[in-house]
C-alpha cells in the first residue's frame, strides 16, 4: 500500500460511526476490567491495561497517517 492508499483506509475506518462505538466500548471494557480485578491479580491488571494501550496505540496510529499525508499533500480523498 502506498501512504495515500493507507491515509484513505485510516480516514474511511475513521468516518465511520461504528468503528468509534466499538472501540470507546473496547476501551472502557478493558479499563473497566483492570480496575476490577483483584489487586493482587498482577497478571489480569497488566494483561487489561496492555489493551487499553493499544487500542490506543492503533487509533493514535490511525490519525498519524492522515496527519503524514496532510504534511506531506498527499491529503486523503475525503
Amino acid at each position: 500500500m502506498t501512504p495515500a492508499e493507507k491515509a484513505a483506509a485510516a480516514r474511511a475506518l475513521l468516518d465511520m460511526p461504528l468503528f468509534h462505538l466499538l472501540m470507546d466500548d473496547m476501551e472502557a471494557s478493558a479499563i473497566n476490567r483492570c480496575v476490577g480485578a483483584s489487586a493482587t491479580d498482577h497478571e489480569t491488571r497488566a494483561a487489561y491495561a496492555a489493551e487499553t494501550r493499544a487500542i490506543r496505540t492503533f487509533r493514535s496510529k490511525l490519525n498519524l497517517l492522515i496527519e503524514e499525508a496532510k504534511a506531506t499533500g498527499n491529503s486523503a480523498p475525503a
